[in-house]
This record gives structure tokens, C-alpha cells and sequence, in this order.
């Protein structure tokens, strides 16, 4: 299948993805002979549930209805090897307020896929089995390089085209994905291509758990990065950074830095999504996050009661991603896996090509 994104080089080995599953709600529009209108993407990772719901327009989509819950689906899970009776209900009331979306906006395709805690529990398949009785949503389990693929797909936009290649990142609850974006000799139109790619077994959720998240010492912070870089060193060895390359981070730890350095009074997609920061500008907002108490961390309205003890976390693997790769450019971004399903379905069933006209928004 041709996504825009080839893999040139995989240096990471991952295990084969789960089936896929396609609820009968929302089979692909094929099989009724006529494109649908209106899809829908669900990201259910270690700490977020999010779903975007979009229309295609002639070369893009416009999004109709949108819902983001933090549910912690992989709480205790690094050390119970399970998901959690508690996080499961809190998974399956936020996927029903999901399917009542789908439903309300008559989506026409969809794919619902589950991240790292669902690849990593033991109750994995009992979970999702559970959320096909109680909610009707078929739950695809997505393997590492599926998810960085389709973070690439998502971010490519923000991708600046003189650059010769990426750093993307993406920071999750339960792992934490770190992909190379190369673009090809001579190529001075295309996008760059996956070179590499990494899913690191961390993320803000295991590591607060393993290290502490509300009373962080500068000593643990320390600890934290050198697990993380230990982690990421054999990655980091095997890429050789071209003379123009940029960072691309997606994950609520790059956001919530960013709406904090520009001042926000409260985060704001519109101004934190595709904003660009610099080496000096990313070091003087770490510091004064991690100069921050719990409480201090809980006031800050980029932060908030639900972030307060896994910031830290994201930013220790961030440090450890920026010792690994110096760099003076991040952009940011607040778009990722939902975004690269939803530009994925659309190419498949040929909603920008030429000619076709779009249902109205």
C-alpha cells in the first residue's frame, strides 16, 4: 500500500500486529459501492483516549467533533503485568461517549486501534472482548511500527520542507516511539522517508510509576534520563544526523512545555500546534517546570490536576532524547496517530483524487 511514508530501514524488530477488526457500523465503504463522508479515528493509548471524528475536503479533512479523556488505562500495569479493573471502567465509559459520537455524526469509516498497554497486558484480549460486549467497538491492537507510521503520516505536515531530515518523536504513556525522517538524494520535493525507527518500552505513565511523579528530586530526574538514554543509545549510534535536520515532537509533554514558554492562560491548540522552539527556549521552560512543586504543577493551567505527576516523566525522556540528538529546532505538535489514520483511510478510498468532489462539510 502506498502511504506517502516507505520504509527504507527498520532498526527496531516488532512483533506482528493484531487482527484487524472492523465493526460492521463502520465497514469500509466499498462494500456499499460509494465512499463515505464522514470517518472517524480512536487512539486508546496507556493514558488517553482520543477520538477524532473529520470530513475530507478537496486536499485535506475538516474535523467535526472531536473528544480527548484521560482514562490511565495502563495504571499499575508495569508491575501487575494487567490492566486494572478501575482503569478498565474508566476505558470502556470514555469509548462509550466515543461510539455515541460516531453514531450521532454518521460515520461512514473508521479505525479504532489500542497502543502499548494493550499490547503489553496480559488481559490485552479480555479487555478488548469486553469492550466489544459493552460498547459494540471493535478494538484494534496496533504493533510499534504501525504506530510510528501512522505518527509520521499525522505530523507530515509540520515537516519543514527545506529540511533533510526529522526527528520525530512521539512520547506516550506506555512507550515512546522515535522515528528518522531521511529525505532521498536529490529529492528536494518529497517528503523524507522512514529511514529508522525505535519504540522505546517507556513512557510518562511507567516511568512515574517506577521513579515517582509527585515528589521529584534532581537526583531522580537524573536517574530517569539515564534509564531513558540507555534505553534510546543503540538507536541514537546507528543514525547519522544530516547538517539540516529539525525535531518534530508530538505528545503532551512537548504541548504542555510549549503552551507554558508562550504564556498561555489556558492551552490552546490553535497557538501550541505546529509553533517552533529552540534549544535555549526548551532548557528555560524544563527548568521552570521542574522547579515547580506538585501543587505548583497542579495550579499551572497548561498542566493541570491530571498532567501534575507525569510531566516530569515526559520531560526526562525528553532530556534524553535531546542529549541523544542535539538539535536547535523543535516544532510541536498536537496532532499524531488519529490524524495519520484519518489522512490513511482517505487515500484509500481516493477522497483527493482529482476531480472527485468532497461532501459538504
Amino acid at each position: 500500500m502506498d502511504n506517502g511514508w516507505p520504509t527504507r530501514h527498520v532498526v527496531a524488530h516488532s512483533p506482528a500486529g493484531g487482527m484487524r477488526l472492523t465493526h460492521s457500523e463502520f465497514a469500509p465503504a466499498e462494500s456499499s459501492g460509494r465512499r463515505p463522508n464522514v470517518y472517524a479515528a480512536l487512539d486508546l493509548g496507556t493514558n488517553n483516549c482520543r477520538l477524532l471524528i473529520a470530513r475530507p475536503t478537496h486536499d485535506s479533512f475538516r474535523v467535526v467533533d472531536a473528544f480527548s479523556r484521560i482514562v490511565r488505562l495502563g495504571e499499575g500495569l508495569g508491575s501487575s503485568k494487567r490492566l486494572a479493573e478501575d482503569a478498565i471502567g474508566r476505558a470502556v465509559q470514555a469509548l462509550k461517549v466515543c461510539r455515541d459520537k460516531m453514531d450521532g455524526r454518521e460515520v461512514g469509516r473508521a479505525r479504532l486501534i489500542a497502543t502499548a498497554a494493550c499490547r503489553e497486558a496480559e488481559n490485552g484480549e479480555e479487555f478488548c472482548e469486553r469492550v466489544l460486549e459493552e460498547t459494540g467497538l471493535h478494538l484494534e491492537t496496533i504493533d510499534q511500527e504501525t504506530e510510528a507510521r501512522l505518527a509520521a503520516i499525522g505530523c507530515s505536515p509540520l515537516v519543514d520542507p527545506d529540511a533533510d531530515g526529522v526527528l520525530l518523536f512521539d512520547i506516550g504513556g506506555g512507550s515512546s516511539e522515535v522515528v528518522w525522517l531521511q529525505r532521498r538524494a536529490g529529492d528536494h520535493r518529497g517528503m523524507p522517508a522512514i529511514h529508522s525507527w525505535v519504540s522505546l518500552p517507556v513512557g510518562v505513565v511507567t516511568l512515574a510509576e517506577s521513579y515517582g511523579g509527585v515528589d521529584v528530586s534532581s537526583a531522580v530526574f537524573e536517574a530517569m534520563v539515564a534509564h531513558v538514554a540507555c534505553l534510546l543509545a543503540p538507536f541514537a549510534a546507528s543514525i547519522a544526523p544530516t547538517a539540516r535536520y529539525h525535531m518534530l515532537g508530538t505528545s503532551g509533554t512537548v504541548t504542555t512545555l510549549a503552551g507554558i514558554q508562550l504564556g498561555l492562560p489556558r492551552y490552546e491548540r490553535r497557538r501550541v500546534d505546529g509553533t517552533w522552539l529552540n534549544d535555549a527556549e526548551l532548557h528555560e521552560v524544563m527548568a521552570r517546570v521542574r522547579a515547580m512543586n506538585y501543587e505548583q504543577r497542579i495550579a499551572s493551567p497548561c498542566i493541570g490536576h491530571e498532567r501534575a505527576d507525569l510531566v516530569l516523566a515526559g520531560c526526562a525522556i525528553l532530556a534524553a532524547i535531546r542529549q541523544a540528538f542535539p538539535c536547535d529546532r523543535l516544532r510541536v505538535a498536537d496532532r499524531g496517530l488519529r490524524e495519520g489514520i484519518l489522512i490513511e483511510l482517505m487515500r484509500q478510498d481516493g477522497a483527493w483524487r482529482r476531480g472527485r468532489r468532497s461532501g459538504r462539510a
